[in-house]
């Protein structure tokens, strides 16, 4: 990279163009989750009303799976060929779009082609919208910064079952699918205002328009912040971007970590939490008590990521990670024998609480640290397509196992999966706290700074 756009890009302290950036991508995402969790609300509606039955859910769930495991995979490889900006804009256009269409389907199976479109745009935008902010952030900030980002995508949760328990019983279900997409469409507008990464631009070649734009933030930051630090200059080592890179002895380790945790928390996401309304509808319970159960609990969402944002960069990663795990085996362990609805919705809060510091840790911060620059989406979109697709089965083994066990068989599954998590981040998990993505995606090679250049003022926290 002759233009050294990381380092220029990591001296840099937190100003109005970090913020603008991250409301930016940021309010997409949160449609993003607001249309991820309508299943949460929506199932139980439709299974109530008789539109839908339980296995039609489960695979309407599983459709959605099966989009965003597409999605995620498909972006990865766009991304890096075409551009962060280019892939996220397309995907935001696409699930808004099926999300409006979901509102007037005809019947179920309409609803579930439709969901299946939804998915492709979903997964697209978990992808590049966490890969796009990492890119641009210093790393004294990057946790926190990427942390919340996570409660923009989380905070869907609780909107969408607050919207749920006001509207679906006055409006119905449908009206969920029109908020999703009308306020995507609108996002995707406001959106065209952002910028190429120009870490993406230096590492495909473009470095006349990488320096151009480096020339303008720098400029608007200056203006703000009074005159800049000098940037290190670095060796930074040079990684090929062809598909064999992929599996080279540096970097397959990180690509096996990342799925393994991303297979883990889309099954704590989607073999659990989604599904609280319709265990709640299944064991007797009248819908809009369900909802407020599901809304009490869902507020652990942007609890748990914002706890993940304020530690990410404090505690380290690894560590938040590990004990995020602990905490929800904890509480996942007491859950199933709690029967009094006051100590249900505290216990069942206490678990979301953990398993959203990891949503926050995992999707947000972790995997999209660990790959260069050079194939950072298509690392990241192939651990979200694992994570995504090993969730395609989910919903199915978690009808067989709430028949067969309760919701101590579901539980049992997902406690287990969080045992083995521990184990692989403990083990072979990478730290890369205060670190510049430059120097993780080095691993043990030691990045050569100029003596004179190695002391940088750290940018101030937001």
């Amino acid at each position: 990279m002759a233009i050294n756009a990381g380092a220029r890009l990591d001296r840099l302290p937190m100003s109005a163009f970090h913020r603008r950036i991250m409301w930016l991508i940021g309010i997409g995402m949160f449609f993003d989750g607001f249309d991820i969790y309508v299943a949460s609300t929506v199932l139980g509606a439709t299974l109530k009303s008789g539109f839908s039955t339980l296995p039609q859910n489960a695979l309407f769930v599983s459709m959605t799976f099966l989009g965003m495991t597409l999605g995620a995979f498909a972006t990865g490889f766009l991304g890096d060929r075409f551009g962060r900006r280019f892939t996220y804009q397309a995907n935001l256009m696409i699930f808004g779009l099926a999300s409006l269409a979901s509102a007037f389907a005809p019947s179920m199976w309409f609803l579930i082609v439709c969901r299946f479109f939804m998915g492709v745009g979903l997964g697209a935008e978990n992808v590049v919208g966490y890969a796009t902010m990492t890119e641009f952030v210093p790393p004294q900030a990057r946790g926190k910064l990427q942390g919340i980002m996570a409660v923009f995508v989380v905070t869907g949760l609780p909107i969408s079952a607050l919207a749920g328990l006001l509207l679906v019983p006055l409006l119905g279900w449908r009206v969920m699918f029109v908020l999703g997409g009308v306020g995507a469409i609108a996002v995707w507008y406001a959106r065209k205002q952002l910028p190429e990464s120009p870490r993406w631009l230096a590492a495909n070649g473009h470095d006349r328009e990488a320096d151009e734009l480096l020339n303008r933030i720098e400029a608007e930051v200056a203006a703000e912040k009074g005159p800049l630090p000098p940037p290190a200059t670095t060796v930074a080592p040079a990684f090929s971007r062809a598909f064999s890179s992929l599996f080279s002895p540096q970097i397959f380790p990180r690509l096996l970590v990342g799925c393994l945790v991303l297979i883990v928390i889309n099954t704590l996401l989607y073999g659990f939490v989604t599904w609280l309304p319709t265990f709640f509808v299944s064991q007797g319970m009248d819908i809009a008590k369900s909802f407020m159960f599901a809304f009490v609990m869902s507020l652990g969402a942007p609890i748990g990521s914002g706890i993940g944002a304020l530690t990410a960069d404090s505690l380290g990663r690894k560590t938040v990670i590990i004990g995020a795990s602990l905490m929800a085996i904890v509480f996942g362990a007491i859950y199933p024998f709690v029967d009094q609805p006051i100590l249900l919705t505290l216990v069942g809060l206490l678990l979301v609480i953990p398993v959203y510091v990891l949503v926050a840790l995992l999707f947000g911060i972790y995997v999209p640290e660990l790959f260069p620059t050079e194939i950072r989406l298509r690392a990241a979109g192939i651990c979200n397509t694992f994570g995504r697709g090993a969730t395609i089965l989910t919903p199915f083994a978690v009808v067989w196992l709430f028949g067969h066990y309760g919701i101590t068989g579901v539980l049992a599954m997902m406690l287990s999966l969080l045992l083995l998590q521990i184990v692989v981040v403990a083990v072979w998990g990478v730290e890369p706290k205060g670190r510049g993505l430059e120097e993780v995606a080095a691993g043990d090679t030691r990045l050569h700074h100029d003596t004179h250049l190695t002391h940088i003022t750290p940018p101030p926290p937001l």
